[in-house]
């Protein structure tokens, strides 16, 4: 039998504190990775992402832990609705495609079975309330039809990246976070709940039709599957800013209490030189090499 793990020590580096430090969780680990936003097939990029944590989850069990890990699936995102409208099929039908194809994948590589992979889809009234918490705590406000998060109003904020205003800006533009959007306070401001355009999904609140942001469906997600506090949270490089960090602000200003204690990413998978990305069109993709 494995000896208990309290108290023994991995060394892990932390995002949030720029260094490798001791990771001495007790011998339960909660643990949460962002997944997969399930419009187009798995990369070598992903595998790489979640083999990384796979590998994680398999030495702490050697070293006596339980592991929960989480592994949310954002089938509510612009992505996935522009893909969508491109091939003219619903967006849940595109997504539960592709879902398909991202466990066939991870199933061949081998890796262990998340504990749960929840769908954003399925956590809207879970999300309404953590918005209703999040405006409760005077951290975000209303205007022009949508909530959204007052960054000015959370002194953390950039803590996790350690970027400075011109580079979050310039991140924030990058992924979808409308710096120019006239209805913010700041610029840096990030969106809990939008009106709905007229394809995309809708659902009632109390600020209106419509859905929420990105970076909510995970802190929702989180607290629902693992609570409060996570010992470890991760994700790719590319999710340090605008995601993780507005995740990181709008848990913290919900609940009063620490989100997360180590934030692990995992560096990019690169190709001739270019990060590999769907953007970029450079992807090596998981199935296609299965079958060679």
């Amino acid at each position: 039998m494995p000896q208990t793990a309290r108290g023994r020590a991995m060394r892990l580096h932390d995002t949030a504190r720029g260094a490798i430090v001791d990771f001495r969780p007790d011998d339960h680990v909660l643990m949460y990775t962002c997944g997969i936003t399930p419009y187009d097939a798995t990369h070598l990029g992903h595998a790489a992402t979640f083999l990384a944590y796979d590998v994680l989850q398999r030495r702490l069990i050697d070293r006596g832990h339980t592991v929960t890990c989480v592994r949310n699936v954002t089938d509510v995102d612009d992505p996935l609705f522009a893909k969508a409208r491109q091939l003219g099929i619903h967006y849940l039908d595109l997504a539960a495609g592709e879902e398909a194809r991202f466990e066939a994948d991870m199933e061949a590589l081998n890796a262990l079975p998340v504990a749960s992979a929840p769908r954003a889809s399925s956590a809207i009234p879970d999300i309404r309330g953590f918005i209703g918490m999040v405006l409760d705590s005077g951290h975000a406000y209303l205007s022009g039809g949508a909530v959204y998060f007052d960054v000015g109003s959370f002194e953390r904020f950039g803590q996790i990246s350690g970027y400075d205003r011109d580079e979050m800006l310039r991140l924030a533009a990058i992924h979808g976070g409308k710096p120019d959007d006239p209805n913010k306070r700041d610029p840096l401001d990030f969106v809990l709940w939008q009106p709905s355009a007229e394809d995309e999904p809708s659902w009632q609140s109390l600020w209106g039709p419509g859905r929420p942001g990105w970076h909510v469906e995970c802190s929702a997600l989180a607290l629902r599957e693992l609570g409060t506090t996570i010992d470890l949270h991760g994700g790719g490089t590319d999710l340090i800013f605008p995601h993780h960090e507005c995740e990181r602000a709008q848990s913290e200003a919900a609940t009063g209490e620490p989100f997360v204690r180590h934030w692990m990413h995992v560096g990019m998978v690169r190709k001739d030189g270019e990060k590999m990305s769907k953007s970029l069109g450079n992807l090596v993709f998981v199935d296609q090499l299965r079958k060679e």
